[in-house]
């Protein structure tokens, strides 16, 4: 397999500066920003300019589409036979997921059995840490364990700029993949938000009730906001890198998000994925990387993920999911992000309504369906579908795949998406809310 061109038709313009330069802040050319991060206002492009696309690319612009495209949150993994096989020769998942030829590999699983309209890259939103100064280990019955978390001044000490050569495996791999689907899907890269990053960072790994991190932001809301700041701008060059990479669409996991009441997820989540804001800082924290400071050295502005990859890539489709974001959805909606993801806990009519036609949705079948009759799969994904309405929604799950979700499911998942037609009067008539 050959590799396409690093900038190839990824609708992103090039970037004019070094994630070696731009991190350190007190060398930080900042005259241009007239202290003030601006919002970027974000031009959809015209159904004309976009006809070649990708359906799932089109709908996620809110451009018309024949059909809605379907795709699933962990489409590739352990319930596929084939994957299972293969994890019996690689069993380390960090193996798998950090070389390249074994992340095409899985990725491609799903696409060649199933045909869904993206192709997600087959990666953990924990896969950049070690690139910025974070290192883990996934261990089998823990999961990820981070031995050093950070709660302190001295352990922010550690982060440094990311280091993108550190992650090539990531673009050799979308780059492959984009050739692969030769334009017949979308290619998906992914992130992490950088709460959820910071939930596993200060607590060294998974966790229920996220003590830890709920008990800084009233203890040591300095310490976290430079961990988030920091994490802010690694994650945002990471976006930009998977887009130059080959992504048509990249999807934003805020997955604990909604561990946070509403009220603290607009202080603590929603800041760091877009909309400027200024904090007082204390003196000792002045290498944080992510800090543009005033002349006084005592203000920072917060370098958002949305408008960061949106001045550097406008074209492309940023998604945004969080789990259990009943709660959010308006709040979600000002992040600046064109789809929002709904989990399976919101009706889709209710989300529909809540969020207008103004901006593109996702989801929201419950994975459990697909251990439910075929038929009752058929009726649920109609009855979202009809619910959605037919422009400016992408199908799929309301969260991830299950374990042990049977293949034969999933390919009815997939054949129903394909069996709608938009340009049917008879079938838009059944679609329209």
């Amino acid at each position: 397999m050959g590799f396409a061109s690093f900038n190839s038709g990824c609708g992103c313009c090039t970037l004019g500066w070094k994630s070696s330069s731009v991190l350190v802040p007190l060398r930080f050319n900042s005259s241009s920003l007239n202290g003030v991060v601006k919002q970027v206002r974000v031009v959809r492009p015209s159904a004309s300019a976009s006809s070649s696309e990708p359906l799932l690319v089109r709908a996620a612009r809110g451009l018309p589409v024949s059909r809605p495209p379907a795709w699933m949150m962990r489409q590739a993994g352990r319930y596929m036979a084939v994957y299972r096989k293969l994890a019996e020769k690689h069993p380390s998942f960090r193996e798998r997921s950090e070389t390249t030829d074994l992340i095409v590999e899985i990725s491609l699983q799903p696409w060649e059995a199933f045909h869904p309209d993206g192709v997600i890259i087959f990666s953990d939103i924990l896969t950049p840490l070690p690139a910025f100064g974070v290192p883990f280990d996934i261990e089998e019955v823990r999961g990820p364990v981070i031995q050093t978390p950070i709660r302190s001044e001295e352990g922010l000490k550690a982060l440094h700029p990311i280091d993108l050569d550190k992650l090539n495996f990531v673009g050799e791999s979308l780059k492959i993949l984009r050739q692969e689907v030769d334009g017949k899907a979308a290619v998906l890269g992914f992130v992490g938000a950088p709460w959820t990053i910071a939930t596993y960072i200060v607590e060294g790994g998974t966790t229920r009730t996220y003590t830890n991190i709920k008990s800084m932001c009233h203890t040591a809301p300095h310490i976290l906001r430079a961990l988030l700041s920091h994490l802010t701008e690694a994650i945002a060059e990471y976006v930009v890198y998977q887009v130059k990479a080959g992504a048509h669409c990249v999807q934003i996991f805020d997955s604990w998000g909604g561990q946070l009441p509403p009220h603290m997820w607009e202080l603590w989540s929603k800041p760091y994925i877009n909309e400027a804001k200024s904090t007082q800082l204390n003196s000792s924290l002045r290498f944080s990387f992510l800090a543009v400071y005033d002349h006084q050295d005592s203000f920072f502005f917060v370098f958002q993920i949305v408008a960061i990859v949106k001045k550097k890539c406008p074209e492309i489709p940023l998604v945004l999911y969080i789990n259990g974001n009943g709660g959010l959805l308006e709040k979600m909606k000002g992040t600046g992000v064109d789809v929002i993801g709904l989990d399976w806990t919101v009706d889709m009519a209710d989300g529909r309504r809540r969020l207008g036609d103004g901006i593109s949705i996702q989801g929201n079948v419950d994975p459990a369906y697909l251990f439910s009759p075929l038929s009752a799969l058929t009726d649920e994904i109609h009855r979202v579908v009809k619910c959605a309405g037919p422009k400016g929604h992408i199908l799929n799950l309301g969260h991830g795949v299950l374990v042990g979700t049977p293949e034969d499911a999933v390919a009815r998942f997939f054949d129903v998406a394909r069996s709608f037609n938009f340009d049917s009067v008879e079938e838009k008539s059944k679609v329209v809310v």
